[in-house]
């Protein structure tokens, strides 16, 4: 059995929905009352391969709010993501994908350091943060998109917003040894990570963000977006292709301007619909159907493959060989990198 950890995406969005989910007696209450909130399996799922083979799973609320980082509440908001892996681990799911922010205040704030929750040591192979099958989306959406829109990779410069990141750095990763590109921009907060990421390729300009956007044809933006930091369209080439694989996504609501094409990154769409009621009532992507997080999708790939191993786990230790792996365990089992925005 396969799992996903997952969160609503504001205080609002939370309450809206709680009544939906089966909590009434959420849906009035702020943010102190989320902060203690369990968390609660509040869907089971089935998904039917193109080859015929069904896999059930479970989804897991995590009761996180993204508020409670603003708001300074990390140990809540710690708190929320190691409850939500034992809750998981204690009804026996295998394999469970940590998505959103789960993998991020995971990895931030050294989770593996905390194995004992209550009376559940956690083993960790049991969660994947589902990063690999993510940057092998973004990549091949990098790859398909272009050539939909004209731009020529061997001859296109790509920028990496958020390169030293765990799927930035994957991304450098695939472009440099699998894909004919032109330039590519590294652009993170971290000047010695960036160092080291461009000696590890052999390749690559760093730059400042405000440098780089102006002359790439392709940005792949997989950094939190810092307060106060505004992109402006009209610096932007045209045709520009934006790949947001940041969350929540809000690039394409920020970016409305003729030329300037945003496509949201690390979106699967699944070629047969999925038996699940969660997509819908949270309603965050298009067609809920079959539209999906890729880092969920790696632990529905997981359980198809029976790997019950945490497959993406540390920082920076995504491989191209490991995304080849799930790659072709996606193509295998239907899904498809989005590519309509």
């Amino acid at each position: 059995m396969f799992g996903l950890i997952g969160h609503l995406t504001s205080l609002q969005h939370a309450q809206s929905v709680a009544k939906e989910l089966g909590y009434p007696e959420y849906a009035d209450q702020g943010l102190d009352f989320w902060c203690s909130a369990p968390p609660q399996i509040v869907d089971n799922i089935t998904v039917t391969s193109i080859t015929g083979q069904q896999i059930e799973g479970r989804y897991v609320e995590s009761c996180f709010l993204p508020e409670m980082l603003a708001n300074r509440r990390i140990k809540a908001a710690t708190r929320k993501i190691l409850n939500a892996m034992a809750h998981a681990q204690k009804h026996g799911i295998d394999i469970t994908a940590l998505g959103g922010f789960s993998s991020i205040i995971f990895e931030n704030f050294n989770l593996q350091d905390n194995k004992q929750v209550r009376n559940i040591k956690l083993e960790f192979e049991r969660f994947t943060t589902g990063n690999t099958h993510t940057a092998y989306i973004i990549c091949r959406q990098v790859e398909q998109a272009s050539k939909q829109l004209g731009i020529e990779l061997s001859q296109a410069t790509v920028a990496i917003c958020g390169a030293t990141g765990d799927i930035g750095s994957a991304v450098c990763r695939w472009l440099e040894s699998r894909t004919d590109v032109g330039e590519l921009l590294l652009i993170a907060r971290n000047q010695e990570r960036l160092q080291e990421l461009q000696a590890e390729l052999g390749r690559g300009k760093i730059m400042g963000l405000e440098e780089a956007l102006p002359q790439a044809d392709i940005i792949v933006w997989v950094a939190s977006m810092p307060k106060g930091v505004e992109i402006d369209p009209t610096v932007l080439k045209q045709p520009c292709l934006l790949i947001d694989g940041g969350y929540p996504k809000n690039l394409a609501t920020k970016l409305q301007h003729p030329g300037i094409h945003v496509l949201n990154g690390g979106i699967v769409e699944h070629s047969l619909d999925i038996d699940w009621r969660i997509m819908h009532i949270v309603n965050i992507l298009d067609a809920p159907a079959r539209q999906l997080f890729a880092c969920f999708a790696e632990s529905m790939l997981l359980e198809f493959e029976k790997i019950h191993t945490n497959f993406s786990w540390g920082r920076n230790q995504i491989t191209v060989a490991k995304m080849e792996q799930i790659g072709a365990a996606s193509i295998k089992h239907g899904f498809r990198p989005l590519l309509s925005s």
